[in-house]
């Protein structure tokens, strides 16, 4: 599972739009709770040179503090102390919100700015977005004048601060010569036909709430100062509120990395001159589990940790293992520590052996394997298969099946679905029939998407960008993917369909595997 995501904990609209009258604006209302958000800029409705604007703003949960409510166990931070997203540098952040659909103008070629707010506020209760009568003056949530009731939006431009209108936020102007500082995490996305669903990186600011650098006031989206105040209308783009009732509309913080383990125990090929030195590297892993839960080895913890293979489980010759990184003892390689409990090592062999054996240890062995400062933790097998090219261009084409599939998952539900794999035209003869195993194929590159029988919604799209967040793992047993069911909206149907990558092209696999989440 390389996806997961985290929902506004708040959100809201404000506006210096003029009510119904023309004449008095709707600077004190609040919009907290409707399902959707607006950005709009109207030019000369209500004079020749008026101007009138709406601005979003939205927090999520990234920090424990950030809220009281039992999503806190949900977090970012959280979920990055308890290990279920990486560290940083190895996920990235993505905000998304998603187009309304609706009678009024929408804009067209626009740009809207996705900026830090700079100071606490609060959603507030307020549903009109049409009269602006929900006013908050008295009461609670933020409005164009008010970060909170009786707080007024501070603009830190200026020192001293001063009060300003519009919301506060971290501007390229900030603080003087720190402005290049910010202006890094003010993003902007560019919008066509207007009808687009925002997506943008904000990997950069999440990792600084995350750190407390920034405090997480979350963001505002708002026009560009240029198109806001020019003499051309904007009118009107929306987004699906926090309150929405559309499950998978809701605005969210996306957290997407590669998890994929290419576990080529049961995929191993020997050095061959047909190939380039990368391409002759396989990885194999070990994973050390104490009653059924992933450990960190004793006395290896995060630490490399050598390989070096045999002829013999009990013994035998050593054979000559090239390794991606540097060399530690005789013929043996350095592995390294991927996550608890789980260790992999990388290298290139050249051998004629029909079964070797890899042995896992620390210590400062010499030549020899018995080496009284030698820790074994752990011998395995596999079989290396030989590398030769082909007379022949083919495409393959292959059958797949989950395994393990249940009709019906909780939605607290985290499982691990694996697949089986074989090429479609396999044709046994009836001694194949009686004496072999079907053999289980290993795609190299496979990707799962996840989508909402009832409209046919991707819920979870391919993840076949530059973050493989849907990439399939794979070990002896076949291709595996984790599939988190708090991701899919309960008592609905869902489909799971596969890509595979083959022959320098992506080919979408014709069956569909169907299940259904429960609450």
């Amino acid at each position: 599972m390389g996806i997961k995501r985290y929902t506004a904990t708040q959100d809201n609209t404000i506006t210096n739009a003029y009510e119904s009258n023309l004449t008095t604006r709707g600077t004190g209302s609040n919009m907290g709770l409707a399902d959707s958000l607006e950005v709009f800029s109207i030019y000369a409705q209500a004079s020749a040179t008026s101007n009138e604007q709406t601005r979003t703003l939205v927090q999520f949960p990234v920090l424990t503090s950030d809220t009281t409510t039992p999503t806190s166990l949900y977090t970012i931070q959280a979920d990055r102390t308890s290990g279920k997203i990486p560290a940083s540098g190895s996920v990235e952040f993505y905000l998304r919100a998603f187009n309304v659909v609706h009678d009024q103008t929408m804009p067209r070629d626009f740009t809207l700015v996705i900026s830090p707010v700079s100071q606490s506020w609060q959603e507030g209760y307020g549903l009109d977005m049409e009269n602006y009568s929900d006013l908050t003056y008295d009461g609670t949530g933020s409005n164009w004048i008010n970060a909170s009731a009786h707080s007024p939006w501070i603009n830190i431009d200026n020192l001293p601060s001063v009060t300003q209108s519009g919301g506060s936020f971290l501007s390229a102007s900030w603080m003087g010569a720190e402005s290049t500082v910010y202006d890094e995490f003010n993003y902007t996305q560019y919008f066509t036909l207007g009808n687009e669903d925002l997506e943008v990186k904000i990997t950069g600011l999440v990792e600084k709430w995350l750190k407390s650098e920034y405090a997480n006031y979350g963001v505002g989206l708002m026009l560009t100062s240029s198109q806001a105040d020019g003499n051309r209308s904007y009118y009107t783009k929306k987004f699906s509120a926090r309150d929405s009732e559309y499950f998978f509309k809701r605005p969210v913080i996306e957290a997407r990395w590669d998890n994929s383990r290419k576990d080529q125990r049961g995929n191993f090929y020997v050095s061959s001159s047909n190939l380039s030195g990368p391409d002759n590297l396989n990885t194999l892993y070990l994973y050390n589990y104490v009653r059924g839960q992933p450990t960190d080895l004793a006395n290896v913890g995060t630490s490399a940790i050598n390989v070096r293979i045999y002829t013999s489980a009990s013994g035998g010759e050593v054979i000559d293992a090239v390794g991606s990184g540097s060399f530690t003892y005789l013929n043996a390689v350095t592995g390294g520590w991927v996550a608890t409990g789980i260790y992999s090592a990388s290298y290139a062999l050249d051998t004629s052996a029909s079964l070797v054996y890899d042995r896992w240890f620390s210590g400062s062995a010499g030549s020899g394997i018995d080496d009284a400062n030698t820790v074994v933790y752990h011998t395995g097998s596999f079989t290396p298969k030989s590398f030769d090219s082909s007379n022949i261009y083919s495409i393959p084409r292959y059958v797949t099946t989950i395994t393990n599939l249940e009709s019906e998952y909780w939605n607290s539900d985290a499982t691990r679905l694996r697949l089986f794999t074989r090429l479609k035209d396999w044709s046994p003869t009836i001694y194949t029939v009686a004496s072999k195993t079907i053999e289980n194929n290993f795609i190299e590159d496979a990707y799962y998407k996840v989508y909402r029988e009832v409209d046919e919604l991707n819920v979870i799209p391919y993840g076949t960008g530059s973050d493989y967040h849907t990439r399939l793992s794979y070990d002896t047993s076949g291709s595996y993917f984790d599939l988190d069911m708090t991701l899919l909206e309960p008592k609905y149907s869902y489909g799971i369909k596969f890509l595979y990558y083959i022959n320098g092209a992506y080919q979408e696999q014709p069956e569909v595997f169907k299940f259904r989440v429960k609450e």
